[in-house]
């Protein structure tokens, strides 16, 4: 788990409530393991009924703005079937970054999948 900083609280405050409750949440997710947009969503709305567990894509347009990455880790965060997903907004070479930092921190990417049984980060 990332502890943020002053810095890091400075950053959030000019984002929503929504995209800093999202990214407060992911601060939570360790090296080592990842979730997913959906398993992201699901969480916000177990901790606070008003916003909805089916806001996937909101979750994918928070983390396309993550003015705190890579302490907090946008990078672990990737699609329900597994598959890596997008980085850096669709940038040039940013799927193979991201490959490349989760492959650093010890998750296995085969084919552009990651196992989520056994990588999978459990909040509850």
């Amino acid at each position: 788990m990332y502890k943020l900083t002053p810095a890091d609280e400075e950053k959030l405050a000019k984002l929503s409530p929504y995209q800093q409750a999202i990214l407060r949440i992911l601060a939570e997710v360790p090296r080592g393991k990842v979730t997913t947009y959906g398993d992201l969503a699901k969480e916000l709305a177990r901790r606070d009924p008003k916003y909805s567990p089916k806001a996937g894509r909101a979750v994918g347009t928070t983390m396309k703005n993550n003015p705190c990455a890579p302490q907090v880790p946008c990078h672990r965060v990737i699609k329900s079937d597994g598959k890596i997903g997008n980085f850096r907004g669709g940038a040039d070479g940013a799927v193979d970054e991201k490959i490349g930092m989760l492959r650093e921190e010890g998750v296995e990417v085969l084919e552009g999948k990651i196992d989520l049984g056994k990588y999978r980060h459990n909040f509850v």
